[in-house]
């Protein structure tokens, strides 16, 4: 059985996590998103968790429209046994992808309060990896103070081939309100525009309302 810890974010950079299964759903108000994630949690929590599943988490946007649910895995076929028979949002259909690279820019810093979540639609394996780099250089160039409380950008592969999803640990949501105002924020979007086979999706801010760990 799951350990029940509410409050606590997925350890992302984890050693053992071999993919990630990720679902986004547009919910009609914050009530219903807080249902739908509420839900969810209950039924992973009764959910008998087989050998691979890592953690759970569920989330919901800081403008109260869409649902996010992050489930970390250690081997093929684990999401697929631990989601059977359970429904809404439990076991929605997810994209799966792998952790691809991750820097971090404020080690030691305090739990993420904020969570910031982008994806990019992309042709194929070679621009999925391009863009990575792309962003990934804009923000290492950067100087520390211009991106204040980003504590960490974490860049997922999806398996198909087609999406880039960064997960971001902020320290707050104002931390992230300031990001988009400056220099930085800026090269990574120059960087996104230059890379061919790239069309940016957008973002969304989190909480996260659940976090459960094997």
């Amino acid at each position: 059985m799951p350990q029940q810890n509410s409050s606590a974010p997925p350890d992302v950079r984890r050693a053992d996590s071999t993919a990630v299964h990720v679902a986004q759903w547009y919910v009609p108000g914050r009530a219903a998103g807080v249902e739908a994630l509420d839900d969810a949690a209950r039924q992973w929590r009764a959910a008998a968790w087989p050998a691979g599943i890592l953690s759970a988490g569920a989330y919901l946007s800081t403008d109260g429209d869409t649902v996010l649910t992050y489930v970390q895995t250690a081997g093929p076929g684990a999401h697929r046994a631990f989601t059977a028979g359970l429904d809404g949002l439990a076991g929605a259909a997810t994209v799966e992808y792998t952790l691809h690279h991750a820097i971090v820019l404020e080690p030691g810093a305090p739990t993420p309060a904020s969570f910031v979540v982008a994806g990019f639609d992309v042709d194929g394996p070679g621009p999925q990896r391009r863009i990575v780099e792309a962003i990934t250089g804009a923000l290492e160039r950067a100087p520390a103070g211009q991106h204040p409380g980003m504590i960490s950008a974490n860049f997922h592969l999806s398996t198909d081939g087609t999406r880039v999803l960064n997960y971001a640990e902020w320290t707050s949501d104002e931390a992230h309100q300031a990001f988009l105002d400056g220099a930085t924020r800026t090269a990574t979007l120059r960087a996104t525009h230059e890379t061919p086979g790239v069309r940016p999706i957008g973002f969304k801010r989190y909480h996260l309302r659940h976090g459960i760990t094997a």
